[in-house]
């Protein structure tokens, strides 16, 4: 690599990699929050949390990579041009067309990481996740206990004492299990422990020291038939299992489009399995075609945004040029909609948009880069800047004299 284009990387790399841990920082902290919410007070909740934050990094990267080279090339590209670093390439002779040589390698490498994110890692880890979901969330409700609250377990009812998780031994418990027309158990024990069942089906609650009283029926206030009989003992130890048959989570992978790898999409396309449908199969199909490819021409869309002939305007150019990102991303997702819903041809929601993206980043990068031709976007900057200036001193009078 020469000098220009290590000189080139280096700039661009220091703001793509503070947007990718910023971006992942605040992505991963929201969800943490609500997946804390599933699993807070279970057994390793924490090592859970982290296990489904690692599923979750391929589907966070996919959204924050293609965001951060943009940032990065439009603040690199602006901190050169800022410093007229970009004038004196031009005057060495070396011209734009050489300067974006290293964006675009460094465009190709990331579209090659996006085809294997959102190809092979994001499909698997997306099943990975929501196989480590179903078991957090059906866990046994004895994890979930706390000392001195009622507990439901099926048709079991129970408080406990002095509860240790580190072994699963507690003191002092309250069982009453409400048999409905079988009658009712009542049973009071001095400690316990709970023995996970190696076949992980449901565990078994061992008690020691305990009194027991069984009913068997139960008994109605108002009736004038005798007592239900009662059986009375005391008991050394006892098992019992507790709570009902662990479900397992033992579908196959693919069942939805999105857990199905980039080959087996194309092969599945006209024949789905699972949930999916052929037109949900094809609008996954091309949204991540297109995904991958967004990459490549968000050099060509962001560069003249970062090279604006006017100084005091680049704020606001780095505001359209954001609102336009956001903007094509969602008419790509909301025809991705319409093709899984209605049947319409990608070609027309998905790929009519983006190439219309392509033309407009060809054309500014064209005029701007290669050309002397001035931005027509100018005017759009000059409104823009007009209009909030007016809004800050109408809203902030205070600050009406400062620039």
């Amino acid at each position: 690599m020469a000098v220009v284009d290590r000189y080139i990387l280096k700039q661009i790399a220091k703001p793509l990699l503070n947007a990718i841990t910023i971006g992942m920082l605040v992505l991963l902290a929201e969800r943490t929050v609500r997946l804390l919410d599933v699993t807070l007070g279970k057994r390793n909740s924490f090592g859970v949390v982290f296990e489904m934050l690692a599923y979750l990094l391929p589907h966070y990267l996919g959204q924050a990579i293609p965001v951060a080279l943009f940032l990065g090339l439009m603040f690199g590209f602006n901190k050169l041009s800022r410093n007229s670093e970009i004038d004196a390439f031009l005057a060495a002779g070396i011209g734009f067309q050489r300067l974006i040589a290293p964006i675009v390698a460094l465009s190709l490498v990331i579209a090659g990481l996006s085809l294997l994110i959102f190809g092979w890692l994001q499909p698997h880890a997306r099943y990975a996740y929501r196989a480590v979901l179903f078991a957090a969330s059906h866990v046994e409700v004895f994890y979930l206990a706390e000392e001195g609250v009622f507990m439901q377990a099926g048709t079991r009812t129970f408080i406990l004492d002095k509860l240790s998780r580190s072994d699963g031994s507690f003191q002092k418990i309250f069982l009453y299990d409400d048999r409905g027309r079988d009658g009712a158990e009542t049973i009071t024990a001095t400690h316990g422990r709970l023995i996970p069942d190696p076949a992980g089906e449901r565990p078994v609650l061992h008690l020691e020291q305990g009194h027991r009283l069984g009913l068997s029926a139960r008994p109605q206030a108002a009736s004038t038939d005798p007592a239900p009989s009662a059986l009375v003992g005391d008991f050394a130890f006892a098992d019992t299992p507790l709570g009902r048959i662990k479900e397992k989570f033992t579908r196959l992978r693919g069942i939805d489009e999105r857990e199905l790898t980039l080959p087996e999409l194309l092969s599945r396309r006209n024949s789905p399995t699972g949930r999916a449908t052929v037109a949900t199969m094809t609008a996954e199909l091309h949204n991540r075609i297109i995904n991958i490819l967004v990459p490549i021409v968000l050099p060509f869309l962001a560069l003249p945004f970062a090279l604006g002939r006017r100084r005091h305007l680049r704020a606001y150019r780095f505001g359209v040029a954001i609102a336009l990102l956001i903007a094509f991303h969602e008419i790509i997702q909301q025809g991705a909609l319409m093709t899984q819903h209605y049947g319409y041809s990608p070609y027309l929601t998905m790929w009519m948009p983006f190439l219309a993206m392509v033309a407009f980043a060809a054309r500014r990068f064209w005029n701007i880069c290669v050309t002397v031709r001035s931005d027509r976007l100018e005017p759009l900057f000059d409104q823009l800047a007009r209009i909030i200036r007016a809004l800050r001193q109408r809203i902030f009078p205070q600050f009406a004299g400062r620039a």
